[in-house]
């Protein structure tokens, strides 16, 4: 299941770069070093913080013009690959490259960038019980990768070379697809170089008369997920879970629709947790019989890109009987359309209480 997660990731993350008709479009390369300090989000990879992480990230963009509507709504954002390489400078995490699809959206007259980057990465030196059980943030070679760049960037400065240079976010976690999975968050410096792939830029297009309105009828969402998650007990084992998930939305314009559902959990890693704490953990009053069935009423937002969209939820469980990492629960992800008609959609998400993750879950989904 997890080789069916890193192909969907991929799929997604790169398929921002799967445009039509490419006649009107200019490309860029840019490589950014960084350095910076990790995260202290959790009091158990204090160990883990020996040092000042750093690395570099080489991107090629493709520029946007305005040729298709969402371009423009978007002020022409660019979109394209990254590679990264970070040196987490701990002898037990070791270094992690990541490929990611990303995206950069601009403000301030094109002189603040926006990146939000998306992708796999592989870690060098994973969780292992014998040979490196200090490394309590990755527990497995395979990870997701996300990375935020917010730079201020001028193009050009000397023929085709530009600078850039800001901030950046680095976050690296298996979704507790294999305990354990503490995670690492990075929050580094930047400092880096662009360099136009053409002599000139095409002009921008600009429809007269283009706004973000848009009317329509409340639609209904089906969807259904799974894939396969380990509770914080290491070697508890690896289990299937499944989640049926109905919800509604409404689209206040181009850009965005609110969200308003339910879902149903059947976790099978709980009734090995819930078996594991009957025994282990008697003074926190579990018997063993408790149902490992949850189920919550969440709301949400859907930012539309393209085909592209970005999922945020936040849920409340209403049927809860066992406690595990709290009532409160939290989603986020990218939804892919696959028909033209917006109708039948891919979802990967990450589910987590509040820092901590519980799953990954991949799903597919109709929207009447």
């Amino acid at each position: 299941m997890q080789k069916v997660f890193i192909i969907f990731i991929v799929l997604l993350s790169c398929g921002v770069t799967a445009q039509e008709g490419d006649k009107e479009y200019s490309s860029y390369v840019d490589l950014s070093y960084f350095y910076g300090n990790i995260s202290r989000h959790n009091n158990d990879i204090l160990h883990l913080i020996t040092g000042h992480p750093e690395g570099f990230i080489l991107s090629w963009n493709k520029k946007t013009y305005g040729n298709r509507e969402w371009e423009q709504l978007y002020n022409y954002p660019d979109y394209g690959v990254s590679l990264g390489y970070q040196n987490l400078k701990n002898e037990y995490m070791g270094n992690n490259v990541a490929l990611y699809g990303h995206y950069n959206f601009y403000f301030f007259k094109r002189n603040l960038m926006l990146r939000i980057g998306q992708g796999i990465a592989v870690a060098s030196n994973p969780y292992n019980k014998e040979d490196n059980f200090r490394n309590v943030a990755f527990g497995s070679k395979l990870l997701s990768s996300t990375y935020l760049m917010l730079n201020y960037k001028k193009e050009r400065i000397f023929n085709r070379f530009g600078a850039q240079a800001g901030l950046s976010l680095i976050h690296y976690s298996n979704g507790n697809t294999k305990a354990p999975n503490t995670s690492i968050n990075s929050v580094t410096f930047n400092v880096g170089l662009n360099y136009q792939l053409d002599a000139v830029d095409p002009p921008y297009e600009v429809t007269e008369g283009l706004t973000n309105k848009f009317n329509e009828a409340v639609r209904y969402n089906f969807v259904f997920r799974s894939g396969v998650n380990e509770s914080d007990v290491i070697d508890s084992g690896q289990f299937p879970f499944y989640i049926f998930s109905f919800y509604a939305d409404k689209r206040i314009n181009k850009k965005s629709a609110f969200q308003i559902g339910t879902d149903v959990f059947y976790s099978n890693f709980l009734k090995e947790y819930i078996k594991y704490s009957s025994i282990a953990y008697p003074e926190r009053g579990i018997d063993g019989t408790e149902d490992s069935m949850r189920a919550g009423l969440f709301i949400g937002h859907e930012l539309f890109i393209n085909r592209l969209s970005v999922i945020t939820q936040a849920g409340y469980y209403l049927y809860y009987p066992i406690d595990y990492e709290g009532r409160v629960y939290l989603r986020a992800g990218l939804k892919g359309y696959l028909t033209p008609k917006k109708k039948l959609f891919a979802v990967v998400t990450v589910k987590a209480h509040a820092a901590q993750a519980e799953a990954v879950e991949i799903g597919i989904g109709y929207r009447l």
